[in-house]
């Protein structure tokens, strides 16, 4: 939520807007200019962060306050000559933008904007809504982020890497063979809904491979919690209308690991997307990644889906082991009930929530799902 009032800021900007504290070529100078050099070197450096090594600067703008800031601060930008739209995709320092009138750009990303530190590994993500200045032969310059409402990410190497913004929905799509169903990659993906504020739908797809029957107990623990499954085949066409109901009128993200069928089941709710699509390899159960990067794309039907790359791997951002427990909803209500308030319900004695596993009451592959995400494990 942004601070309407403008004002000045000092904000914080990322390390490499600096200089070099000081030269690195000391040896190479030595050798070149000989022992007397020594003299004339510098025998004091100033670390108190002035001049060129400050990394905090004065901008116009309002502070943006909750989860989904990314930036802290709402630039402050002259909006009568700028043109509102919203990211459809991002290629590296390009970013296809279309406008409300439906005409598309490729616009690079304004200096200060990309300078602002961040946790985020890239400025500017698919789904955003931005402030950008055209230019002739559809290019332009984004000069400004609007406040996020949801975002889907996960951790990469201790930064933010953000999937998508601005979507109501998100897709957890696995498949029940080819690459195998992966239970705990769906609760992480539940975490995250939970987390940002998604409303998550549980979509198998590939079920003409496998006996339905044999996916019902974990089927069943799912339903049981709440949350909507829906059993599909890209292949056959089952379930397919109902996931086209699902998304009419609304924002979908649509994620899930590689080969699971994504794009496929994409194609199958529009079939002019016409999007790609490649098989899974029958030696390592993985697929391939056909889809490089997240596109928003307009359903014939009302709304818009974005096809995400496949994810082999789901860290969760910005999320302790302490608060794991929360985020189940099968595992939440017992957790008030543990002898010690500081239980972490892994190896306490006395804790309610490993006597609910024991008593059949709460379903033990979730129990040892909680376990991994507690642990730190990213498989």
């Amino acid at each position: 939520m942004a601070d309407k009032k403008k004002r000045k800021i000092r904000t914080e900007f990322r390390k490499n807007r600096a200089g070099r504290a000081r030269s690195d070529d000391w040896t190479r100078q030595f050798h070149s200019q000989g022992a007397d050099a020594q003299e004339d070197a510098v025998q004091q450096e100033r670390v108190s962060g002035k001049g060129d090594l400050t990394r905090k600067r004065t901008v116009m703008g309002a502070t943006v306050k909750g989860e989904q800031a990314g930036f802290g601060v709402l630039l402050d930008v002259d909006e009568a000559g700028l043109t509102r739209g919203r990211v459809l995709a991002v290629h590296g320092l390009i970013s296809t933008v279309e406008a409300e009138d439906g005409a598309v750009s490729f616009c690079a990303t304004r200096r200060l904007l990309k300078t602002l530190s961040t946790d985020q590994r890239h400025v500017v993500a698919a789904g955003d809504r931005v402030l950008f200045r055209s230019a002739p032969n559809h290019e332009g310059i984004i000069e400004r982020v609007e406040p996020r409402t949801t975002v889907l990410s996960r951790s990469t190497r201790g930064r933010q890497q953000i999937i998508v913004t601005n979507v109501d929905q998100l897709l957890i799509v696995t498949s029940a063979a080819e690459p195998y169903l992966k239970p705990n990659l769906i609760d992480r993906f539940l975490i995250s809904a939970h987390k940002t504020g998604l409303v998550p739908l549980i979509c198998i797809n590939k079920i003409d491979l496998v006996d339905p029957a044999s996916l019902a107990p974990l089927v069943g623990v799912y339903s049981q919690m709440g949350y909507r499954v829906v059993m599909l085949s890209a292949h056959t066409g089952l379930g397919i209308e109902r996931l086209r109901r699902a998304l009419a009128g609304r924002a979908s993200v649509v994620a899930g690991q590689s080969g699971v069928g994504k794009s496929s089941l994409v194609n199958a709710i529009d079939p002019s997307l016409k999007l790609r699509v490649s098989a899974v390899s029958t030696e390592t159960q993985k697929g391939r990644h056909t889809t490089t990067t997240a596109r928003l794309l307009r359903l014939s039907s009302g709304g818009y889906v974005v096809d995400t790359p496949g994810i082999r791997q789901f860290q969760l951002w910005d999320v302790i082991p302490a608060e794991v427990g929360g985020y189940f909803r099968d595992i939440r209500p017992y957790i008030n009930h543990c002898r010690y308030p500081n239980c972490t319900h892994t190896h306490e004695t006395e804790c309610a929530v490993k006597n609910a596993v024991a008593e059949g009451r709460l379903d033990l592959r979730r129990y040892e799902s909680y376990c991994q995400l507690f642990a730190g494990e990213m498989d």
